[in-house]
C-alpha cells in the first residue's frame, strides 16, 4: 500500500539526516522532494503545496531537541500534517434507528457491491447487528445475482424484486420486510455507471428523499487517484453523502485519492477494504494511515486483529501444554490457523515497524503456509499429537501423502523441534514464550 509515496517520503527525508539543526536550506530541498513525491501520487499540486507550506512553516525554526535528529523531527511534522489532511480522527458511523437505512452509492467497477457484503459482515460479526441486504441495481447484469451470493458468504438475508426496475418502491418494500422480520439495519446496493450520468444522479437522490437514510456511503477506487476525488465531489455536490470508503488499497495504489479527499469534499473516510476476502473492511483511523505510509508501522492496528482472534480458553489449554513441554503438530497447525484469520500475511508484515519496507519486494501470501500445513494434514492425529512417534517410515509415508521431498519433511520436524526446545527453554528461565518461535516459511524476492 502507497509503497511508491513511502519510497520517495523515505528519500526526501534523508536530505536532513546528519544534520545537526533544521535550517532554511535543507528545509528548502526536503519539502521540495516532498512536494513532488505528493504530485507523483496523483495529489491535486494546488493540495501538496498548501500542505508543504504548512509543514514548511512549522518546520522553520522548530528547536530540535539532543534526543531527537532532525530528520526524526521533520517526520513527526509531516505525519501530523498527514493525518489532519486526511481528517485527524476516526470519523463516528451512525448505525442508529428501526431500522437504520444505509445508502451505497459509486461508480461501476469501485467494488461498492463488494464492499456492501463486507459491511453487513462487519455489522453482524463486531457489533451485533441483524442486516438486511437489498439490490437495488437493477441494470448492471447478475447485479443481483452477486449481492445473493455475498449475503449467502456473510450469512445474513437479501431483499429482491427481479422483475422491478422502481428502485425507490423496492427499497421502502425492503424496509417493511426488515422491520416484519426484525431486521435493524438495511443496507441498499444502488446502481453504478461507468462514468458520472444526469439519470443516475437523479435516481440515487430519489432513493435519498424516500428512504431518508441513517447514513449515505459514497465507495470509492482507491486506485483511480485524483480522478476518484472528482468523481466524489460530483457525487457529494448532489448528496451531501456522510463519508467515504476506499476500496482495493491492496492494488498498486498512489494513494492520492486517500490523502486529499476529505480535502476536497469536506467528508470523513469511514472505511478502507482490500481484496475480496468478506472480512477484509477496516475502519479508517488518519493516524494510523500516516503512520503506515511514513514506514512507521500500525502495532495499534495489528494488535486489534490479534485480539478479535484471541481465544483465552485455547490460549490458556496451549499456555498449559508448553510449560509441561507438549506442544504438539496440531497445536501448531492450530496457530497458523489463528494467524491467517487475521488478514492477509504481508499485510500484517507491513504493520510492524521496519518491517514492511523490508519485505516489501518479497513473495509473501497466506499460501506461504501450505507446505506445513500439507505436512502436518498426511500424519495421523496420533502422530500430530506425539511428534516422537515419527520413525523414518512414517516420515517416508508422510512424504509421499503431502507430495513432499522426505529432507522437507525432515526438515520441518527438525525446525519444529526447535521452536518447541525454545518454548521450553524460556518458560524455565520464566521469559515470553513465542507463538510461533522461528518456524516461517522461505519467502522469496
Amino acid at each position: 500500500m502507497f509503497n511508491s509515496l513511502s519510497d520517495k517520503l523515505e528519500t526526501a527525508f534523508k536530505n536532513l539526516k546528519g544534520q545537526g539543526r533544521i535550517n532554511d536550506l535543507n528545509v528548502s530541498n526536503t519539502i521540495k522532494d516532498i512536494r513532488r513525491a505528493l504530485i507523483d501520487a496523483d495529489v491535486n499540486f494546488k493540495i501538496a503545496k498548501e500542505f508543504t507550506d504548512k509543514v514548511k512553516e512549522k518546520a522553520a525554526g522548530a528547536k530540535v531537541l539532543n534526543s531527537i535528529s532532525p530528520g526524526q523531527l521533520m517526520v513527526k511534522i509531516v505525519k501530523d500534517e498527514l493525518t489532519e489532511l486526511m481528517g485527524g480522527t476516526e470519523a463516528q458511523f451512525n448505525i442508529t434507528g428501526n431500522p437504520a437505512v444505509i445508502l451505497i452509492a459509486g461508480l461501476q467497477g469501485s467494488g461498492k457491491t463488494t464492499f456492501t457484503g463486507k459491511l453487513a459482515n462487519y455489522l453482524k460479526t463486531k457489533k451485533g447487528k441483524s442486516p438486511l441486504l437489498v439490490a437495488a441495481d437493477v441494470y448492471r447484469p447478475a447485479a443481483i445475482d452477486q449481492l445473493t451470493v455475498l449475503a449467502g458468504q456473510v450469512g445474513v438475508p437479501i431483499y429482491s424484486e427481479r422483475d422491478s426496475k422502481d428502485v425507490v418502491s423496492i427499497a421502502l418494500n425492503a424496509i417493511k420486510e426488515a422491520r416484519a422480520t426484525n431486521k435493524n439495519v438495511v443496507i441498499i446496493d444502488t446502481a453504478g455507471r461507468l462514468a458520472v450520468d444526469e439519470t443516475m444522479m437523479v435516481e440515487v437522490a430519489n432513493l435519498k428523499a424516500a428512504v431518508n437514510p441513517t447514513e449515505i456511503l459514497f465507495v470509492v477506487d482507491a486506485m483511480t487517484g485524483q480522478d476518484a476525488v472528482n468523481t466524489a465531489k460530483a457525487f457529494n455536490d448532489r448528496l451531501d453523502f456522510d463519508g467515504v470508503v476506499l476500496t482495493k488499497l491492496d492494488g498498486d495504489t498512489r494513494g492520492g485519492a486517500a490523502l486529499t479527499i476529505k480535502y476536497t469534499v469536506n467528508k470523513p473516510i469511514k472505511f478502507m477494504s482490500s481484496g475480496e476476502k468478506m472480512d477484509t473492511l477496516d475502519i479508517f483511523y488518519p493516524e494510523r494511515m500516516a503512520q503506515r505510509i511514513l514506514g512507521m508501522g500500525d502495532i495499534t492496528s495489528l494488535v486489534e486483529r490479534a485480539q478479535e482472534q484471541y481465544d483465552e480458553v485455547q490460549a490458556k489449554r496451549l499456555e498449559s501444554k508448553i510449560r509441561k513441554n507438549q506442544f504438539d503438530f496440531q497445536d501448531f497447525l492450530d496457530q497458523l490457523q489463528q494467524i491467517k484469520k487475521m488478514g492477509n500475511i504481508k499485510d500484517l508484515m507491513g504493520m510492524i515497524p521496519g518491517v514492511g519496507k523490508a519485505m516489501k519486494d518479497v513473495d509473501i501470501s497466506n499460501d506461504s503456509f501450505k507446505g506445513f500445513e500439507s505436512i502436518i494434514h498426511s500424519m495421523t492425529p496420533k502422530e500430530r499429537a506425539n511428534p516422537d512417534l515419527l520413525n523414518p517410515s512414517r516420515k517416508i509415508r508422510i512424504a509421499k501423502g503431502c507430495g513432499k521431498d522426505i529432507a522437507e519433511v525432515n526438515a520441518f520436524i527438525k525446525q519444529f523441534e526447535q521452536m518447541k526446545n525454545m518454548m521450553s527453554m524460556m518458560n524455565k528461565s520464566g521469559g515470553q514464550m513465542p507463538k510461533m518461535g522461528g518456524m516461517m516459511p522461505n519467502f522469496r524476492r
